[in-house]
C-alpha cells in the first residue's frame, strides 16, 4: 500500500490553531464505581467524557460468575479485551475461551455473552463504540434484574441491550 494516496480520516472537529489542554487522567489506584460480591466495574471514559465517541470500562469478574446472557445491541459495538485470567466469550456461534491478551469485538447486532467459570477471577476492558450512558446499567442491571418482568426489559431497552431468552436461542451454557 502506498501512503503517498489520499487517506480517510474523519472530519475535523477541533478547530483550534494551538490545541487545548483537555485531558483526562484516572490513577490506578481510583476505586471502581460499582462494586458487588461478584465483581465490579470501573469507569475510565464514559460517553459524557468522550463526547460520545466511545465508552470504556474495566470490569472484574469473580470466581464462577455468570457474567452475562447472550444479547445483542443495535445502537453500539462492545469490545472485550482480557487484561489477566481467563473468560468464555460466545461469539454468536461458539464459546471460546478469553486469556490474558485476547480481544472479541462485536460489531451492533452481534450476539454476544461473557461468563467466568474458572476458581479465578479474570480482569477485562469493555469497549462501546459510539459512547452510550452505560453508568446507569452497571449500577442499576442486578437490582432490575431481581425485579424481573416488565420493569427488567424495559430497563434493558432503555440501555440497548436485547437478551435472547427463548429456550430455543443460544445462550451460555448451552453450546
Amino acid at each position: 500500500m502506498s501512503y503517498w494516496e489520499q487517506l480517510d480520516y474523519p472530519a475535523a472537529r477541533y478547530h483550534g490553531d494551538k490545541g487545548e489542554v483537555n485531558a483526562s487522567f484516572r490513577p490506578a489506584d481510583t476505586p471502581p464505581e460499582v462494586s458487588s460480591p461478584g465483581g465490579s466495574t470501573a469507569y475510565l471514559a464514559t460517553n459524557e467524557m468522550t463526547g460520545g465517541e466511545f465508552g470504556l470500562y474495566k470490569g472484574e469478574l469473580a470466581a464462577r460468575s455468570a457474567g452475562a446472557k447472550t444479547h445483542f445491541h443495535r445502537a453500539m459495538s462492545e469490545s472485550f479485551y482480557i487484561l489477566s485470567g481467563e473468560l468464555e466469550l460466545y461469539n454468536g456461534e461458539k464459546w471460546l475461551t478469553g486469556r490474558t491478551g485476547d480481544f472479541l469485538y462485536v460489531p451492533a447486532g452481534g450476539l454476544h455473552a461473557f461468563k467466568n467459570v474458572t476458581d479465578e477471577p479474570v480482569s477485562m476492558l469493555m469497549l462501546f463504540a459510539p459512547g452510550a450512558p452505560r453508568e446507569e446499567y452497571f449500577e442499576r442491571v442486578a437490582e432490575m434484574t431481581r425485579r424481573g418482568g416488565g420493569e427488567l426489559e424495559r430497563f434493558r431497552v432503555r440501555h440497548d441491550s436485547y437478551f435472547l431468552e427463548n429456550p430455543e436461542d443460544p445462550a451460555p451454557g448451552k453450546e
